[in-house]
């Protein structure tokens, strides 16, 4: 493992809009997962050879450091840049250690991930749950385990993330699934979509947050469509985005109208939350002595 140096780990959010966070913190830089479309490969973010993963030096110490001058508490987003759960998290327990500072100096935590090794974690999440709320999006772009092989290489499969989701779910943990991004012409069709609901649903997901299309910028476009044309040489999905898109930076699914209407449709069926708004008010009133259950949130929402 290859450490890099850091001078601050836990910034502060330019908006709590995303999720209600406050601050941010990437423990970690670069990602091994290897899906196709990651936007942090894009140049704006100077991170090279993404796909190596670099833990920041003596970030435990940062953190602690970081969270002592702190003066106001609030929630910690992590998983904005690189995934916390990364194979090597597995043995250098970043994340697990970090997470454990949180819960020490009272804040709160949201995490996005596509690993299920956040599990392993759950003892510390209901720990930081007693005094501050604790949300969790593990990432869903498709159920179709042959697709996900080729677009999410070395990530855990769908079935193991939607596992996760129904554990943390079964351990009281607000839970739920990031389906974004839904990639135009490889999964923003009603099927794909619909089956996502149908598995989020089976895992009692607290919610889904959508994202119908994907951003494309400089570097990051190149090696998606390179990863394209490897993946799906018959398709010439490549020439097909620069047909519809040309350079733009926003690449939403042409179908996004219409899947957002069945989307919404089949989530109220499921009495599953989907507005970011919704989402943030539900999970930070779902901990300590004031949770909230469903039938309170609903019921609130009826008095708005």
């Amino acid at each position: 493992m290859e450490f890099v140096p850091a001078k601050t780990i836990i910034t502060k959010t330019k908006s709590a809009e995303w999720f209600g966070t406050d601050y941010n913190m990437n423990i970690y830089r670069g990602c091994c997962h290897g899906c196709i479309y990651c936007d942090s490969r894009s140049d704006c973010y100077r991170i090279d050879n993404f796909d190596t993963v670099r833990a920041k030096e003596n970030a435990l110490t940062i953190i602690r450091d970081d969270l002592r001058r702190k003066v106001k508490k609030g929630v910690i987003g992590t998983g904005s840049m690189s995934d916390p759960y990364n194979p090597f998290e597995k043995e250098l327990e970043l994340t697990r250690h970090a997470l454990e500072l949180v819960d020490a100096f009272g804040f709160g935590i949201t995490i996005a991930t596509k690993s299920d090794l956040i599990l392993r974690d759950i003892d510390i999440l209901h720990q930081i749950r007693e005094h501050s709320p604790v949300l969790c999006k593990i990432t869903v772009t498709t159920a179709k385990e042959e697709l996900a092989e080729k677009i999410e290489r070395h990530a855990p499969s769908p079935k193991r993330r939607l596992d996760a989701v129904a554990k943390l779910r079964q351990e009281g943990i607000f839970a739920g699934i990031l389906l974004m991004p839904v990639l135009p012409f490889l999964e923003d069709s009603v099927e794909n979509v619909l089956e996502v609901v149908e598995k989020a649903h089976q895992a009692n997901a607290s919610f889904i947050y959508p994202a119908f299309g994907m951003t494309l910028r400089e570097n990051q476009r190149i090696w998606y469509f390179d990863r394209l044309q490897e993946a799906f040489p018959e398709e010439n999905y490549p020439e097909r985005y620069r047909k519809a898109y040309g350079n733009s930076y926003q690449c939403a699914s042409q179908n996004a109208r219409k899947l957002w209407g069945v989307f919404s449709k089949k989530c109220e069926e499921y009495g599953i939350l989907y507005r970011m708004k919704d989402i943030v008010h539900a999970y930070k009133g779902n901990y300590g002595n004031g949770q909230m259950n469903l039938f309170d949130f609903m019921n609130d929402q009826e008095l708005l």
